[in-house]
């Protein structure tokens, strides 16, 4: 698994590039606002989902969680790679340094 920053993943944001982004919060706190495009799959619900909301195994996938300190992200990035995903990326910083570089988030 490879680590993105802040400003590799907006550049990729605002350059349309191919990727799935993937926010492992409960749907509540998604709701509330989540990361431009991304798609909510809790890390609990990883292992049944990701097959159906991610189909293809070699597309560029990158989770976060709300910060360095949640774990989430970590083992939700574990999860799909024990599923046979080839490129994920774990964004760090999370929604918040996200939120900390004066980056807007999306509401549900």
């Amino acid at each position: 698994m490879k680590t993105i920053e802040t400003a590799t993943l907006e550049h990729w944001v605002k350059t349309g590039l191919k990727f799935v982004l993937v926010d492992t919060l409960p749907r509540q706190t998604f709701d509330e606002g989540h990361l431009p495009g991304a798609i909510n799959i809790v890390s609990d619900e990883i292992l049944t989902r990701a097959s159906v909301e991610i189909p293809d195994r070699h597309v560029t996938v990158v989770v976060y969680c709300a910060s360095a300190a949640c774990q989430r992200a970590g083992l939700s990035a574990e999860r799909l790679k024990s599923l046979g995903y080839t490129d994920i990326h774990h964004y760090l910083a999370g929604k918040r340094g996200w939120v900390t570089s004066g980056h807007a988030l999306e509401r549900a």
